[in-house]
């Protein structure tokens, strides 16, 4: 147990990672604020069909998981009417489009943190590394995901860093609850993958895809462009 709670933390600790290129451009990622959020949304994008709607389909139903993608875009609409009266350029707690990617993130780690429980009781030996090895790399651009829209707006290096380590914290934690009750929690991953899917996928094409474009389609589009192909070739050398 307590090797599989080191291990989630440590894919929990690998989504500051993404923050760091961030971090390191300081005032000058204001510059490429379009092409970051392109990026951001790409990576997303991404993340959410191939690591997250794929899996879902092939362990559940159809009406599982696109139940679960219905919840997860009224749940991504909610919060963002919930934050509605916030200014985009909220830089303490870093602006209306830094928080929602957080609560999304933070929220799609749990089932994330469900199927390293699930694999690593199955088989810690090859499976569970396996998962815990590709979920901790694919957590690295889901860092700079929330890290870009807090630079954005501007949030100090520090709180970038903690705040993408903190997206993650739900990892562990889910992990154990799966390791424990694995039957149960095994047939609730179709769900809970397609309820995360579905908040990745509406925050991108509605709140930062729109928020890039409004500053410089140009830039932004470059991102989406670049960031799509490189996500999809790391989740297929994963296999995720």
């Amino acid at each position: 147990m307590i090797e599989l709670i080191l291990a989630a933390s440590a894919t929990a600790l690998a989504t500051g990672l993404g923050a760091i290129p961030v971090m390191l451009l300081g005032d000058r990622s204001q510059q490429i604020v379009p092409l970051l959020l392109g990026i951001a949304a790409g990576v997303m994008i991404v993340a959410s069909v191939m690591g997250l709607a794929i899996p879902a389909f092939e362990r559940g139903t159809v009406l599982e998981v696109i139940g679960g993608l219905a919840i997860g875009v009224a749940f991504l609409l909610f919060a963002r009417r919930r934050l509605s009266h916030l200014p985009q350029d909220f830089s303490r707690s870093g602006g209306r489009t830094g928080l929602l990617v957080f609560l999304v993130l933070l929220v799609h780690s749990l089932p994330e943190g469900f199927a390293i429980g699930t694999a690593y009781e199955a088989d810690p030996g090859q499976l569970g590394l396996f998962v815990v090895i590709a979920i901790g790399i694919q957590n690295i651009p889901e860092g700079t995901s929330v890290a870009i829209p807090l630079a954005a707006a501007g949030a100090p290096g520090r709180r970038q860093f903690w705040m993408a380590v903190a997206s993650s914290i739900p990892q562990p934690i889910g992990a154990v609850i799966a390791y424990l009750l694995v039957q149960e929690i095994s047939a609730l991953l179709p769900i809970s993958f397609g309820f995360a899917a579905g908040a990745m996928l509406a925050l991108s094409l509605i709140e930062i895809l729109p928020d890039g474009w409004g500053r410089n389609r140009a830039q932004t589009t470059l991102g989406v462009a670049c960031s799509v192909p490189v996500m999809v070739a790391l989740s297929l050398a994963l296999g995720v």
